[in-house]
C-alpha cells in the first residue's frame, strides 16, 4: 500500500492530530504504539492494522471510521 492507493487514512491522521495539536510522537504514545512507526504510518509507508487503526481513534477522540474516510 502507497499514500497514493489510500490517501484518506494518511491525511486523516494527520488533520486530526494537527486539530488536537499534537505531535507525532504524542499520538504514539497515546496509541501505545512506536513513535517511528506511527510516523510511517502517517507517510504511508507501513500499513495499519485494524487494531492499530482503533488506537489510533482512541488517541484521536475520533471514530475508526473516520480514519479511514468511510
Amino acid at each position: 500500500m502507497s499514500k497514493t492507493e489510500f490517501p484518506d487514512i494518511t491525511t486523516n491522521l494527520s488533520k486530526f492530530r494537527k486539530q488536537l495539536r499534537y505531535t507525532q510522537r504524542e499520538i504514539a504514545e497515546l496509541a501505545d504504539l512506536n513513535p517511528n512507526y506511527y510516523a510511517k504510518v502517517e507517510r504511508g509507508t507501513s500499513v495499519p492494522s485494524l487494531k492499530t487503526i482503533f488506537k489510533l481513534a482512541k488517541a484521536l477522540k475520533v471514530s475508526a471510521s473516520d480514519i479511514v474516510g468511510f
